[in-house]
Parts: C-alpha cells; sequence; structure tokens
C-alpha cells in the first residue's frame, strides 16, 4: 500500500517508523533526538548534530565521511536542528538511492543506515574521550553565526519575537539554536557531557521514507541501540493556555525600511479531530491562501501592507499573522486584520471562498508525498501530536468541515499579542 505508515517500538524510548512508496528511487533515512526544550541545555544540544557530521570512527575525518558517501553512489548527509512544540530536534539524515538501481547489487539501505549509525554512535572523539578541540571551535562560531544571523531575516525575527513576547515564562518561548553568550561557552567537555545525556535521555524517533525496504534498516538501528544504556525522558504535549488575557502590545525598533507587524492568538482547546480540522480552514480561510480574507482586503483591496498571512501551529496551538507595513499604517493594518477576523465569527464569507480554500488547502495537502522530506516531516509532526493521519486522512477531514464549524472555530481565537517592529526616529 502506498504512503502506509507503520511505526514500531525498537528500544526503550525509541521508535521506528517506515513510509513507503515505489513512485521513489531514493531512500531517506533519518534520525530524530527529541529533547525539552530547556534554556540551559538549548544552546549546546544545538551544536550536536553539526560536530557529529564532522565525522565517526570509521571515518575519522570529513574528507574520508565524504569519500564514503561518494563511493555509496553520491549519498547524502545532512544535518540540522528543528523545534516542534516545547521540544527541540536534533536531526541526522541520509539520502541515497535504492537497492535497485545499483551497478553491483550494493544493499544501499544497509550501508546507508551502518553509516548513519556509526556516526550517530561513534562520534569521532579523541583520544581524551572528547569531541576534537578544532570541530568544536569550528561548529561552535558556526553556530554563534546562526544565531547572529537570525536578526537578518527580520519577518522571521519578528515571528519569533512575537512568540517569544506571547509565551514568556515557557518552553516555547525558547529559541531553537539558542543565545549567543551560551554559545560561547561551549567546550569540547560541555559538548561531550550534552551528547552522552542526549543519546541516553532523548526520545529517538527513526524514520525510512522511501521506495526501499526498510527491514535492514531496522534491524541494525535495532541492534545498535540494544547496546546503548538508555534512560529516556517521558514525551508529552505541552500546552499552553488556550485562551488570551488583556493584549498586550510591544514595539521594537531597528534600522529597518519595512517595518513588521505581528499579531499573536490563541485558539482554544483543540481535542479532537474535527476542531482542528475546523481550525486549519478557519485559519485557510482568513489568511493561509491567495484567496484569503487577508490577502485579498488588507493587502490587495486595501493596501495596507506588502504582505499579510495567517499560519497555525497544531503542536501549540497558537495562530500567528504577519505583516509587512509601512510606519504610518501600522495601525489601520492591525484594525482591518481585526475586522476580517470578526468577518469569520460572524460567518461572512461567501460559499465560493469557502469552496476555493478547501481545494486549495487540499492540493496542498496532496503535494506533502511528493518528496521524500516532507512526508518525513508530516509523520514526525504526527508522532510528536500523538496522532498517524495521512495526508489523504486530512484531505477527507477537510471535505467534513461545515462553515457553521468554522465561525465556531473562529469564535473560539483571542488575541494575546501585538508586536511591531519599526525603523528608528521618524525614518
Amino acid at each position: 500500500m502506498e504512503n502506509q505508515f507503520l511505526r514500531e517500538k525498537i528500544g526503550d524510548g525509541v521508535h521506528f517508523y517506515q513510509v513507503t512508496d515505489p513512485k521513489f528511487k531514493h531512500n531517506r533515512i533519518t534520525v530524530n533526538l527529541i529533547l525539552p526544550l530547556c534554556r540551559e541545555s538549548v544552546t549546546v544540544n544545538a551544536v550536536l548534530p553539526f560536530l557529529l557530521r564532522k565525522g565517526c570512527k570509521s571515518c575519522p575525518d570529513f574528507t574520508k565521511l565524504n569519500q564514503k558517501l561518494c563511493e555509496l553512489y553520491g549519498a547524502s548527509l545532512s544535518c540540522d536542528v528543528s523545534k516542534f512544540g516545547a521540544y527541540q530536534v536534533l536531526e541526522l539524515s541520509i539520502y541515497g538511492i535504492d537497492n535497485r538501481f545499483t551497478l553491483g547489487g550494493e544493499t544501499m539501505a544497509a550501508e546507508c543506515a551502518g553509516l548513519l549509525t556509526d556516526v550517530l554512535l561513534a562520534p569521532n572523539f579523541g583520544a581524551d574521550g572528547l569531541f576534537p578541540e578544532t570541530d568544536v571551535e569550528t561548529e561552535r562560531q558556526q553556530l554563534m553565526d546562526t544565531i547572529e544571523g537570525q536578526i537578518n531575516d527580520k519577518r522571521v525575527y519578528a515571528l519569533s519575537r512575537c512568540k517569544a513576547l506571547m509565551c514568556e515564562g515557557e518552553p516555547l518561548a525558547i529559541e531553537k539554536y539558542g543565545y549567543i553568550d551560551d554559545a560561547k561557552k561551549i567546550t569540547p567537555e560541555s559538548a561531550t557531557a550534552a551528547y552522552e545525556k542526549a543519546i541516553e535521555t532523548a526520545q529517538v524517533e527513526i524514520s525510512f521514507v522511501g521506495c526501499g525496504n526498510p527491514a535492514t534498516a531496522k534491524k541494525i538501528f535495532t541492534d545498535a541501540f540494544a547496546k546503548v544504556r538508555r534512560s529516556p525522558a517521558r514525551m508529552e504535549k505541552y500546552v499552553t493556555r488556550p485562551q488570551a488575557d488583556q493584549p498586550k502590545e510591544t514595539k521594537e525598533e531597528l534600522d529597518v525600511a519595512q517595518s513588521k507587524l505581528v499579531l499573536g492568538f490563541r485558539t482554544g482547546a483543540i481535542r479532537d479531530q474535527e476542531t482542528f480540522g475546523a481550525m486549519r480552514m478557519m485559519v485557510a480561510l482568513f489568511g493561509g491562501t491567495p484567496n484569503s480574507r487577508l490577502f485579498t482586503y488588507v493587502r490587495e483591496k486595501l493596501s495596507l501592507c506588502y504582505y499579510c498571512a495567517a499560519r497555525f501551529d497544531r503542536l501549540t496551538g497558537l495562530m500567528m499573522v504577519d505583516s509587512g507595513v509601512e510606519k504610518v499604517n501600522k495601525q489601520k493594518a492591525q484594525d482591518e486584520i481585526l475586522n476580517q477576523l470578526g468577518v469569520m465569527q460572524r460567518g461572512e464569507f461567501t460559499d465560493d471562498e469557502l469552496t476555493a480554500t478547501k481545494l486549495l488547502l487540499q492540493n496542498a495537502l496532496r503535494s506533502v508525498t511528493d518528496s521524500l522530506g516532507a512526508t518525513e516531516e508530516w509523520y514526525l509532526t504526527q508522532v510528536m501530536d500523538g496522532g498517524s493521519s495521512s495526508p489523504a486522512d486530512e484531505i477527507a477531514l477537510i471535505d467534513t468541515v461545515t462553515r457553521e464549524a468554522i465561525i465556531k472555530a473562529a469564535n473560539q481565537v483571542t488575541l494575546d499579542t501585538v508586536y511591531f517592529l519599526t525603523g528608528k526616529g521618524d525614518a
């Protein structure tokens, strides 16, 4: 069956999930270490995937590791840090062709899984049992550059700042890459200690997405983790406040030409799939598509902003509306965004808008399975949310959403935070 999702436990706090589809010619195997977001550990944890990517015992330097990847028909090894709700996810991924397309009958899935296991569980520690000093120096500086560089993308920066203000004091406010002052303190000793703790305590989600047979890869990971001392922390869905109190407003001035206005909303308790489907449709109709109310009215008809969009985070229940505006248009844009939310709450949208939004949303869901990476992320999000729905399941769910359910969802939404990033002085 195409795109069938199967997940099973293969170790203490270790799960392996597979999604297979014969239309692909490659497989993507990913190990996700899932750790609670913690202010004290988030920064040193963020450097770990990049240190592991430098080499392992079987390929003790970057050159030999890349030579090995070339031998594996140009397989690619990547790493990243993500944030899913109140959790930081450290990701190591390998992407390579399936066994069917090798010239000599090589078992590529097994080779890739074996190399990924080595990179994760057999790092290239020095004689002192620590990450090499030169590697730590390089990746520490790279992490600092990444953290400092986040402010250069003002749209992303403004969204991040608004969420941090909304969720002050909560794990949701913690940045996924951490903080510059903590990055400066990273040493071989602290990085090695963080690695050992992550391997012992993280919840581990291993995914195999592609066209191949995952059985050999699953056995390799099962055997490898059987030798690892594990004491995994429980992973529970973090629940933030469903309703906002009195809205708070913050203005920040930087050297920017285009001001950024972000409104953070709380969307109420979402307890089942039907409520989730209605909220997803409401957000899409409100500001998630090219025919949405925010795009059509705030941007196009009233020309109050350069862009205006709404996004909904299913793991946190937060809705963010962000826009690029002229400084003088800030209040007008804010008022019209809230006016359009009122339109949703009163049900003053047309059947044509509703139909078009359903079709656009369903088409976007169909495209998820066109990419190995998107498919993998989809099911990791499902796991983090405690579900197992496929894109096809949610396409069917969207079909069942009624006008009344959308109105009810809109009336659950409350404004929590207004964040305005603008230029200094009168400029």
